[in-house]
């Protein structure tokens, strides 16, 4: 393997820790921090259309190390010591190398270049929206996203352009198999703290799992080019959303809980609404 296959596996890794969505609005949501969401760790604040967080899961600053005291439903941690340890090493990760690379990118491109490298790999994932809302017999939402995909592959030139949700007011659906899951009835288990992955669950664990085969760019070969793509969609949307995890972490007395708190409280509201 060369020089250049070893840079792009080392970043493709610290960006399976990476993979984000950014907002246009002011509020933070389990999309933020050091959290993710389908399987990925997600440095940004909720997506403009897309469900809010609800109120009491943004109190952590206050509540954070009064678990008892916050009335708040929260998930079991039996592996909280191993969890801490791996939480510190994806921060160093993010403030080390992460950040840095991510800024130096922005300062490249243009916002309104990123944005649109967003869109485009937000298009491609289509099926792992489509196909979870079939899973769970959203089939209004199923149809949404697949005229999403429609109109945003034709009028929004292979789906730079989010033509759907500017142009006709069609924000995403979006669902995975973590949710999914829930939806079945089955609980979240424990919370696991993944190396480079960030903040889930024993069952969003397996959901992670399932999507993997209906994600399209999973099935580019070889593999090292599958690796640079994710890396280079990775840095574009981390360059999105600079500073929000650094705002979490401001705000939390104890930042482990806080993001533990949030990931869980907003992956609930997602297969409650």
């Amino acid at each position: 393997m060369n020089v250049v296959n070893c840079i792009i596996l080392t970043l493709s890794l610290l960006l399976s820790f990476a993979e984000i969505s950014y907002s246009e609005t002011d509020t933070y949501s389990p999309e933020s921090g050091l959290i993710h969401d389908n399987g990925y760790v997600l440095l940004s604040v909720q997506e403009a259309g897309s469900e809010q967080v609800p109120a009491d899961t943004m109190k952590y600053d206050e509540v954070d190390s009064m678990p008892e005291d916050n009335g708040l439903d929260r998930i079991a941690d039996p592996l909280e010591p191993v969890n801490r340890i791996v939480f510190h090493f994806n921060d160093k990760l993010y403030f080390w190398v992460l950040k840095p690379v991510a800024m130096g990118y922005s300062a490249i491109l243009p916002e309104d270049v990123r944005i649109s490298v967003r869109n485009f790999f937000d298009n491609i994932s289509a099926p792992v929206r489509i196909v979870n809302n079939l899973l769970q017999l959203k089939v209004k939402g199923a149809g949404n996203e697949l005229l999403r995909f429609g109109v945003n592959s034709t009028m929004g030139m292979l789906g730079l352009y989010d033509v759907a949700k500017d142009e006709m007011g069609m924000s995403k659906n979006d669902e995975d198999f973590g949710q999914t899951l829930g939806v079945w009835g089955l609980g979240p288990g424990i919370f696991i703290n993944w190396p480079f992955i960030g903040p889930s669950s024993l069952r969003d664990s397996a959901g992670f799992a399932g999507d993997y085969f209906l994600e399209p760019l999973n099935y580019l070969t070889p593999s090292i080019n599958r690796m640079a793509v994710k890396t280079g969609d990775g840095i574009n949307r981390t360059s999105l959303s600079i500073g929000n995890y650094e705002g979490i972490k401001k705000d939390a007395l104890d930042p482990y809980n806080a993001v533990k708190d949030i990931y869980y409280q907003y992956r609930k509201s997602k297969i409650d609404r």
